[in-house]
């Protein structure tokens, strides 16, 4: 449930359209509906200004069925991230009007428009074209949440001049997503231009001695440019939650 939608049930009951006992309903399973497998937070909106978001890996096509009815029925737009395109097809049997993003492997359900809430842009850039599912899944998740959203892929410092030719659209953003394997060193230059938060997103690729993404962490972890903010390997969902949070209008 939204604030709008809370507001708008107690303006109904005010002026009368709504029963007291059918208000009572709709609240009833208010913070949380309890489906067997999970606990379903119908609060989270009201509280953090977000839906709660359904992570695919390691749920069974039933399990996130179960979870997804249970949104959609109290008119809840839907997103869940790491979700493999098998699964996908057999939810869209369910959920016929779901749209999924075969890149990020996210699959989205908009069952009322999206509102912009964000007082500028988010704009991600990855390092490579081999980050880009990462990127991909900040990119989707910040559209989800209300933010109008630019990207740039493949402007790593192996060339740095693909990424200092888009010095106006730096600048021109309100948040920065950087996503970045190997050395992880691109952040450190972005933050290093701009007067922006700039959050680093470690990814996964590299040869052996980056360790699955650590060495990208270690280093960003590490940045010399002041006000890098780091979040886990390969996490482009939580990046964008936070961009979504610092671009978000009082």
């Amino acid at each position: 449930m939204t604030p709008d939608h809370l507001k708008k049930l107690l303006d109904n009951v005010k002026d009368g359209s709504t029963p007291v006992d059918v208000a009572v309903e709709h609240l009833r399973q208010l913070p949380f509906q309890d489906v067997g497998c999970a606990q379903v937070d119908h609060h989270r909106e009201l509280r953090q200004g977000m839906p709660e978001v359904i992570f695919g890996e390691g749920k069974t096509t039933a399990q996130i069925v179960l979870i997804m009815a249970a949104m959609a029925d109290k008119g809840s737009n839907i997103l869940v991230t790491r979700l493999s395109a098998d699964k996908a097809l057999e939810l869209q049997a369910t959920f016929p009007a779901v749209g999924y993003h075969d890149e990020a492997r996210c699959m989205t359900l908009e069952q009322r428009p999206v509102e912009v809430r964000g007082r500028g842009t988010i704009l991600v850039l990855s390092a490579g074209t081999s980050d880009i599912p990462v990127a991909a899944e900040a990119l989707i998740t910040a559209r989800f949440l209300g933010n109008s959203v630019e990207h740039v892929f493949d402007v790593g410092v192996a060339g740095i001049h693909r990424l200092l030719a888009r010095r106006e659209l730096l600048c021109s953003a309100s948040v920065i997503i950087v996503v970045a394997g190997m050395e992880g060193a691109l952040p450190s230059v972005v933050g290093g231009l701009v007067d922006k938060p700039v959050i680093a997103v470690p990814t996964s690729i590299g040869y052996g001695a980056s360790f699955g993404g650590i060495a990208a962490l270690l280093g960003m972890l590490n940045s010399c440019a002041a006000g890098v903010t780091v979040v886990n390997i390969d996490n482009g969902f939580g990046a964008a939650c936070a961009a979504s949070l610092i671009n978000r209008r009082d």
